[in-house]
């Protein structure tokens, strides 16, 4: 399908009155829409898809028309350009693709029951009613709702419920605003309510399959953001309510509809009083992320979809931001540091990658370009780096003038950095374009030659890549004045190393706080300068020197051999991330074992030797009072010395499970994962799985669900993991939404690898036709490519996703991905003699 007009170009509607009756028994939608606008052209085309169109009126007259579903398209012709009012009725199938208008469902002490909830982003508002469903076409709606409703149903939408009539619901008027963030649902909700000091009502609605405590803490973190963002931005909050709800089925993690955000229920409800901070960490993020987006996506919304990357990258940013005002105790930045930054560089790094900004037109590509590493993770830090180059005064002044500017319309990124180099009096779009518009980053190489400090950039690739000269203009952050603040040239000489050395009095280094996106490549000479120093370098800094020193190891420009005997060094540290960055660099090693060989074993004891003084200081059961940090540690650690096959490890955990078999889901949230696995691998039994699965058909916890997951992905018995596979398909059992981690878990465990590679090439057909309009479709095979590491894998991998490499959302998906395997393989066996000899003299 393509598009080659927006069909915005002819038809430009201003005002929407929506008529819905919405029948769950019957799955049977029939609508009424009216549309007022302004005709440029006399031939009009209007978005459907799947919709049954009965007749169509243009100024009360009926007009010929036609459907054109190759372009999600009803066709007709008008007399003349000008004012027009259209009318069209229609019928539709309510489905479970969880796209358009599609039931959630769930259980209830033992009742399947359900809630009917949206979905319109990208492009599925289309699939509820017809309109012209491009972001740039914003107008305001009347939205009006019949359903089979029963006593006690709750329904909700963008705006304030205004009456009902004969069983009608009918919502105030919107603001002007784009399709795609409509929404609205129904059902039987519960709901916890408070204000702004501001006036807006907030609200948390789920199911009543959660307990009501469940809803407090996503309340109390939604009005205070509101209120920060509120003073951040200097504008106020433009609708009468926000509502945050919570759908029991949901392909994104969260969506930002302008007055009801719809949210994952991992991501929205949580148990208050046995959570992981890390869990409450991650279900803050996405509620300050969705609620950026209320000024900055929905007041001010992207021209076209080519501008994804300014709604999303910007909430990106600013939900640490925000979270980092209101909750100061959590030091959050650290949250990103250890997950987006990382996610960013590695993705980054592989020839191929899109840019952040893309250009787009097939509507079938759009969702393509929801690449979390490059559109959320990179362009966040891209922000970052500019927030750090301009200061927070410049950046509140900025969007203040680029909200009154554009308020209810649509917007560009170069309208961004107009307004923001306004207020910094600098030219931030220059900066900004060199890593927006071209795809990668550099690596800086920092070398002593003839006795002179010496700065060189280059692309930096993890697989073969295509060197073309691309360079950067980079913020630099060095801690050396003599430095640039800005280095945008191919190389540079700072001066002579050893007056500047001493005139610094310490280490040369670049890019301290790691804000801005690219590694460093220190010769050996800086290098162990730095690291006869390590324990004046702060955590963010050690982190650093991990992520760049297994970046470059994985783009083969060191050897992890030479990594390895540093790992010990970092192993004591109480900061969570550095722990963060100490595991990801010795889970890399993995790669270079068979599974239960001599080299494993040696492996294993490394594991043991990095992570034994932190078991012993942290245990296995949370302190009261202990840091953040510990809370956050502990998980690593453990993680670690089970891996090592650590003798007391797996009785301690052990006890825990006997101590606690009749209460599993009770065990601390942050442990509970490594008990449960625990217990499968080493103790398992089928009594044990079948107990499990059914408490995770029970449950509705999602936290515990996840716990469930991993546990019995990690079985070692072949006939359990037959069972597995069966259940992938068993929606009753395992929702469509939540198997990408089942299959993930499974492929990761060699016991399950090849049953789960032979289910995914199998069952490709029933895999797309149930999620494969999600955006999400396409990290099947991403998931697949990050575990893959030997020459046979490769050459499966190859022959089962080359042939659909012209499906459109899944080309650049599948050529990077070859990138990834050919690149990890080659680097396995160029390296693994060497990682394994260094391995066993540190042991």
């Amino acid at each position: 399908m393509t598009e080659s007009a927006h069909f915005y170009e002819a038809f430009q509607p201003t005002h929407y009155d929506i008529y819905l009756d919405i029948n769950r028994g019957t799955k049977q939608i029939t609508g009424k829409t009216t549309i007022a606008g302004d005709v440029k052209s006399t031939s009009i085309a209007i978005h459907q898809k799947d919709l049954a169109v009965s007749s169509v009126l243009a100024d009360g007259q009926n007009i010929p028309f036609t459907t054109d579903d190759e372009s999600d398209a009803i066709r007709f012709e008008l007399a003349q350009t000008g004012s027009v009012t259209l009318t069209i009725e229609y019928t539709a199938p309510l489905t479970d693709t969880m796209m358009g208008i599609y039931p959630s469902y769930y259980n209830v002490n033992g009742e399947k029951k359900q809630i009917i909830g949206t979905q319109f982003e990208t492009n599925f508002a289309r699939q509820a009613f017809p309109g012209i469903d491009e972001p740039e076409a914003k107008a305001t709606f009347d939205l009006a709702i019949k359903f089979d409703e029963q006593p006690g149903e709750t329904i909700i939408s963008n705006m304030p419920e205004v009456k009902t009539e004969n069983g009608v619901h009918y919502f105030d008027t919107t603001v002007k605003m784009s399709t795609y963030l409509i929404a609205f649902a129904f059902g039987d909700l519960q709901s916890k309510m408070t204000t702004t000091k501001s006036g807006v009502k907030v609200g948390v609605f789920a199911t009543k399959a959660h307990q009501a405590n469940e809803l407090d803490f996503a309340l109390d973190i939604a009005k205070r953001s509101i209120e920060f963002y509120e003073d951040f931005y200097q504008t106020p909050y433009p609708l009468p309510h926000s509502w945050q709800l919570a759908l029991p089925d949901f392909s994104a993690g969260a969506m930002e509809n302008w007055g009801l955000v719809t949210y994952r229920e991992a991501y929205l409800v949580l148990d208050p009083d046995n959570t992981a901070l890390e869990m409450k960490q991650l279900v803050a993020t996405v509620i300050a992320h969705e609620l950026a987006h209320q000024w900055f996506g929905d007041l001010v919304t992207m021209k076209w979809w080519d501008d994804l990357w300014l709604n999303e990258s910007f909430a990106n940013m600013m939900e640490y931001v925000a979270i980092d005002a209101i909750e100061p105790d959590w030091h959050i930045w650290e949250m990103f540091q250890t997950s987006d930054v990382p996610m960013a560089l590695q993705r980054d790094a592989t020839d191929g990658v899109q840019s952040v900004h893309v250009q787009v037109e097939n509507p079938a590509e759009i969702d393509a370009l929801f690449d979390s590493a490059i559109v959320y993770a990179k362009g966040a830090r891209m922000l970052v780096m500019m927030r750090a180059l301009v200061g927070d005064g410049a950046l509140r002044a900025g969007l203040k003038n680029y909200f009154a500017a554009h308020q209810y319309g649509n917007a560009t990124g170069a309208d961004l950095w107009s307004a923001i180099g306004k207020a910094a009096n600098l030219d931030v779009g220059a900066i900004m374009n060199s890593w927006l518009e071209q795809p990668g980053y550099p690596v800086v190489t920092a070398t002593v030659v003839d006795g002179q400090l010496t700065l060189s950039q280059q692309q930096f690739f993890i697989s073969q890549g295509n060197e073309t000269g691309r360079q950067w203009q980079i913020p630099l952050n060095s801690n050396y004045d003599a430095a640039p603040k800005i280095f945008a040239d191919a190389s540079v000489e700072l001066g002579d190393y050893a007056k500047l050395r001493e005139d610094n009095g310490q280490p040369f280094r670049a890019n301290v706080e790691n804000d801005s996106h690219f590694i460093v490549k220190y010769d050996d000479t800086l290098l162990n300068d730095i690291l006869a120093n390590l324990n004046s370098l702060d955590a963010i800094s050690q982190l650093q020197l991990l992520q760049d020193l297994r970046l470059l190891a994985e783009g083969r420009q060191i050897s992890y051999a030479k990594v390895v005997p540093l790992l010990a060094d970092f192993a004591d540290s109480h900061s969570n991330v550095v722990n963060a960055a100490l595991y990801q660099v010795a889970g890399n090693l993995k790669k270079f074992v068979a599974p239960d060989s001599d080299e494993e074993k040696a492996l294993q004891a490394l594991f043991d030797k990095l992570s034994a003084g932190q078991v012993g200081r942290l245990g296995w059961t949370p302190q009261k009072g202990e840091s953040n940090d510990d809370q956050l540690t502990r998980p690593y650690v453990l993680s670690a010395a089970l891996y090592a096959k650590n003798a007391a490890a797996i009785a301690s955990a052990h006890e825990l499970f006997t101590n606690n078999e009749a209460k599993l889901a009770t065990l601390p949230a942050d442990i509970r994962a490594f008990v449960l696995s625990n217990e499968v691998k080493n103790f398992g039994s089928e009594k044990l799985f079948n107990e499990l699965l059914q408490a995770y058909r029970d449950s509705s916890d999602a936290s515990y669900k996840s716990d469930i997951c991993a546990a019995l992905t990690s079985t070692p018995d072949v006939t359990l993991i037959a069972r597995l596979i069966e259940s992938f398909e068993d929606a009753q059992t395992i929702k469509p939404q939540d198997l990408r981690a089942w299959y993930r878990g499974l492929l990761a465990n060699d016991a399950g690898q090849q049953a789960a590679w032979d289910w995914i090439r199998n069952d490709w057909q029933w895999l797309e036709d149930t999620v494969g309009g999600d955006m999400e479709f396409s990290t099947y095979i991403t998931v697949t490519s990050r575990i893959f590491r030997t020459p046979e894998r490769l050459a499966e991998f190859k022959a089962f996703f080359e042939p659909k490499v012209n499906t459109p959302g899944l080309t650049r998906e599948i050529t990077m991905d070859i990138k990834v395997i050919d690149s990890r393989v080659a680097l396995v066996e160029a390296q693994k003699d060497a990682v394994n000899v260094a391995v066993a003299k540190v042991i």
